[in-house]
């Protein structure tokens, strides 16, 4: 039925998936800077915040993984030669990644925003009650207890990432997608390696769900611990109150 072809489909799930995992590395990155610069006090950065979601999240994922590709290889290249380089040639694997973390790092953004937004104000406000710095506040009581509230939104953007890696073929990338069409044009039977892709798609979709869920649960049980943390640091601050 799949002429041999199906070992080398299942070989490019592990490039599909090295894409995802390292671009939601990238958006996370992206995504936390990004939040943080919408909540902060300069308007200089919450400026570029609003600039980089509103124009990232108004262009499609191709047209900025091509632009990304091909024009910044040819800028790479005009610099080169300015400064007498050799030709510069941008990996594949390196250019999908940093796209795609790119343009969900603009969604995540909004994401991790929300879920900011949604830690109850009087935690806070009792963190620098018991003597804790902004850093220390958002490290022990903002981002433990935002992530509780992350996690729906944080699956979708998996879920819609793990299906966009389907772009990064147009660059040559030898994943499922590419691999699939490389066998459909030897055997002229499409829609049979196109299925089988769209089955190994569903599997690695519903399997995320599967964890995020447990992931979710496990986090809400876990949730007296951050409490656990922010008392810890008044406990030994002389003359301190606990609360």
């Amino acid at each position: 039925m799949f002429h041999g072809y199906l070992p080398m489909i299942v070989a490019g799930l592990g490039v599909t998936l090295s894409v995802a995992s390292v671009s939601l590395l990238v958006a996370c990155v992206f995504g936390l800077m990004g939040a943080v610069a919408k909540q902060s006090a300069s308007p200089f950065l919450r400026g570029v915040a609003n600039a980089y979601t509103t124009v990232v999240r108004s262009l499609p994922d191709l047209l900025l993984m091509l632009g990304v590709f091909y024009g910044g290889q040819i800028l790479l290249n005009r610099l080169a030669d300015a400064r007498g380089w050799g030709y510069i040639e941008i990996n594949p694997f390196a250019a999908g990644t940093l796209t795609l973390g790119f343009v969900f790092g603009a969604y995540l953004t909004e994401t991790f925003r929300g879920a900011i937004l949604a830690v109850p104000r009087g935690q806070i406000e009792a963190g620098y009650a018991c003597g804790l710095t902004r850093l220390q506040v958002l490290t022990s009581i903002t981002l433990p207890q935002m992530i509780r509230h992350a996690i729906p939104g944080f699956t979708n953007n998996w879920l819609v990432l793990v299906k966009a890696t389907a772009l990064i073929s147009v660059v040559g990338l030898q994943d499922m997608m590419f691999k699939a069409k490389q066998a459909s044009d030897a055997t002229r039977e499409p829609f049979t390696y196109y299925l089988a892709v769209a089955g190994l798609y569903l599997l690695v979709t519903s399997v995320s769900l599967l964890l995020l869920r447990l992931l979710g649960l496990v986090i809400a049980a876990d949730e007296d611990l951050v409490w656990s943390r922010v008392l810890e640091p008044a406990e030994t601050m002389p003359g301190a109150v606990a609360v």
